[in-house]
């Protein structure tokens, strides 16, 4: 079976087709994640990247004739829908809120004990943007029919029905509870209840592909579309079953997140972004979450390898990266970040390590702030880094496979068309490597945590 995904990253949109029965992809197309800023707010070029998707679905469809759709998408994001379209232009979750909405958005937000929501700055919760568009917006908030997760968005463009789902409600949206399974005492506040379009499991069918959109791609029958799943599950989605509790995904992108599954919500710190996630099967996971891969970029700027030389240097002088690369989030959201020992420039080969290197620790103490035990899987673009997993398995002292997928969410995203426990082949993943980093390594990591203070 053939599953086309739509797959929105917060840096990369892509269009894929997978081999369902295989659990692998056979074709993708890619392009930027665009953010505009025309209008009163930052926001996704939601109908570029709509005219993207049907170009590249005609195209996929005319070589491999898919079967069915599904889609998965980055969280913190929904769409507020009146009976013309986009009541709103969809928020970018990385925009700031005026110092007054914040304020009283903090007032009304349910207590971490319910939700297992950290508070995240500017619109990393999705509660916060709904307020921030009913208090600044208020005429164009009244006309809203229904408000849809962002993965449903997408389906509800293709099939014309609106839903929201489990994954993408309980990410750190302020609006679930993970525990009980139903919605906060902030959709009463903010008085949204009706306008919450129903609940889906990431695995119903949505519906079909309209006429309209069918002729637009080329399709020569119906193709049923499924709900779809938030991107960091749809990672996780594909171990489930496949592995005895506990054991720990750690889901790699503009965000890693980690899944500690298996574990318990009794130790989650809210102050360290740490929260509940919720699997596809509706299960609270304790997680938590940093910035890596948007960090990693930042830093290297796409230059740089892993040489033998940079790492005798910088494991060797003890140079540090220390959080937080993206301030106001991860598990040192406080922290000022420095480069320590770094007494004469850092070429692209150095800065490289040094980055592969802080990204794993920073892995690591998102793993140990969530107990997570037993091995460790590693999915997308950190996986394809070889020191990284090398020093992630060394500094936590457990088996760490990488699985190096060009995207592990598009596969996770596809097996919600046959169901998670049909028959089929998981991509090999291959064990961290031991071979790169000297003896000296343990020490580096503990000044590394010197530095930071934990």
């Amino acid at each position: 079976m053939k599953v086309a995904v739509l797959d929105v990253g917060k840096t990369n949109v892509k269009a894929v087709i997978v081999d369902a029965g295989e659990r692998r992809e056979v074709a993708a197309r890619t392009r930027p994640n665009r953010v505009l800023t025309d209008g009163s707010y930052p926001h996704f070029d939601v109908d570029g990247i709509f005219a993207f998707f049907l170009q590249s679905l005609k195209e996929l469809n005319s070589e491999f004739e898919f079967d069915a759709v599904s889609i998965t998408a980055h969280g913190a994001s929904g769409a507020l829908l009146s009976a013309e379209g986009l009541a709103l232009p969809i928020l970018d979750y990385e925009f700031r809120y005026p110092a007054d909405v914040e304020a009283a958005y903090d007032e009304i937000r349910p207590a971490f004990s319910e939700t297992f929501s950290p508070r995240l700055p500017g619109g990393l919760n999705l509660g916060a943007q709904l307020h921030y568009q009913k208090a600044v917006f208020p005429e164009a908030f009244a006309n809203v029919q229904a408000i849809v997760t962002y993965p449903q968005y997408w389906g509800w463009r293709l099939t014309g029905i609106a839903a929201t789902e489990v994954t993408s409600l309980g990410c750190h949206t302020d609006l679930w509870r993970p525990q009980q399974g139903g919605f906060s005492s902030l959709v009463k506040t903010l008085g949204i209840a009706e306008k919450l379009a129903p609940v889906r499991k990431p695995s119903d069918r949505l519906g079909y592909v309209t006429e309209e959109m069918s002729a637009k791609i080329g399709l020569a029958r119906p193709v049923p579309v499924y709900c779809g799943i938030h991107d960091s599950n749809a990672s996780l989605l594909p171990h489930l079953g496949r592995h005895e509790a506990p054991f720990a995904v750690v889901s790699t992108g503009t965000w890693v997140v980690t899944f500690a599954v298996g574990g318990d919500l009794g130790h989650l710190d809210s102050k360290r972004d740490t929260l509940a996630n919720v699997d596809a099967l509706g299960r609270a996971v304790p997680s938590a979450r940093f910035m890596g891969g948007r960090e990693f970029e930042l830093l290297t700027r796409g230059q740089g390898t892993a040489t033998p030389e940079a790492i005798n240097r910088v494991v060797e002088e003890r140079i540090f990266m220390t959080p937080s690369v993206v301030p106001g989030c991860g598990p040192f959201p406080d922290a000022e970040h420095r480069v320590v020992n770094a007494s004469n420039s850092l070429n692209a080969d150095e800065t490289y390590v040094a980055a592969s290197l802080y990204a794993a620790l920073m892995t690591k103490a998102c793993l140990d702030l969530t107990r997570a035990a037993g091995p460790i899987i590693v999915e997308g673009p950190f996986a394809r880094n070889a020191l990284y997993a090398e020093a992630l398995s060394k500094a936590i002292g457990r088996s760490v496979i990488a699985i190096s997928s060009s995207t592990g969410t598009s596969v996770g995203a596809a097996l919600l068309a046959i169901g998670f426990s049909a028959p089929g082949s998981l991509q090999e993943g291959r064990e961290a490597s031991s071979h790169q980093l000297p003896g000296s390594f343990q020490q580096y990591c503990a000044e590394w945590h010197r530095h930071v203070g934990r």
